[in-house]
């Protein structure tokens, strides 16, 4: 079972593996490249777009407090060395601060400099997975990653999503199990829907840790989950966006 989240600082070797996995795949790709799942991107949109968060993450970090958004600004230079400059400025920024400090955060979590740890982990983790497939590839993510992954969903996404979309529906109790970590999440009805005590779920998908990230992020089909039990109560929720 893992441990989620992560205590803040050990976020951070993954932030640095994959940040520096994403600048090799921007130096060695088609910048034209389109981006699956990413209608309209290519490869340079893709790079232009996780550079500008990243530097708008180390800001939030430095001041405490929410900044104006600017993602889709160029970088007028080669966008392989700015990329990495950006990641380097996002993890000076984090190896900097005290987690438990305040500071401005979206989702149902804490609003603390900790929240961006794990956030920026998991923007990466997504987009370097877009980054492999537009090159051609796949990216295989450390299933503790993964399952964090989720878990960030469902803790700090899910009960936040009306800020962005419809609450997903949810008839009754609903499991996610990770295959290859073990972990397990039931989703109780409510509006949204919530995690909750374990019980007897009427519907369970199962998949690898990173197959149910991706399915929450909608990278995957829905039939790349397993699921069992009552079909329309597990597929109205994961069909349903619930990520910004």
């Amino acid at each position: 079972m893992t441990e989620m989240p992560f205590e803040a600082t050990a976020y951070l070797p993954h932030l640095r593996e994959l940040t520096a996995d994403f600048a090799d795949v921007l130096q060695d790709a088609d910048a034209t490249a389109p981006v699956p799942y990413c209608e309209g991107w290519t490869l340079a949109d893709l790079g232009t777009h996780l550079g500008n968060v990243h530097r708008w993450a180390a800001l939030i970090v430095k001041t405490g407090e929410v900044q104006n958004q600017f993602f889709e600004e160029s970088p007028g230079v080669a966008l392989p060395g700015w990329y990495a400059e950006s990641a380097a400025i996002l993890l000076d920024a984090l190896a900097g601060a005290e987690p438990e400090d305040p500071c401005w955060a979206f989702g149902g979590t804490a609003k603390i400099k900790g929240f961006w740890f794990r956030r920026q982990v998991q923007e990466t983790a997504v987009h370097l997975i877009d980054a492999h497939r537009a090159a051609g590839g796949d990216r295989v993510l450390d299933p503790a990653v993964a399952a964090d992954g989720v878990d960030e969903v469902l803790t700090a996404m899910l009960p936040r999503v009306t800020r962005w979309y419809s609450a997903p529906p949810l008839s009754a109790p609903l499991s996610l199990r990770a295959t290859d970590t073990g972990d397990v999440w039931t989703l109780h009805p409510g509006e949204p829907p919530a995690l909750g005590e374990t019980v007897e779920p009427a519907a369970a998908a199962e998949a690898t840790a990173q197959e149910l990230d991706l399915l929450l992020w909608k990278r995957v089909p829905l039939e790349t989950v397993r699921i069992t039990g009552d079909a329309s109560v597990a597929t109205g929720f994961l069909s349903a966006p619930m990520t910004p």
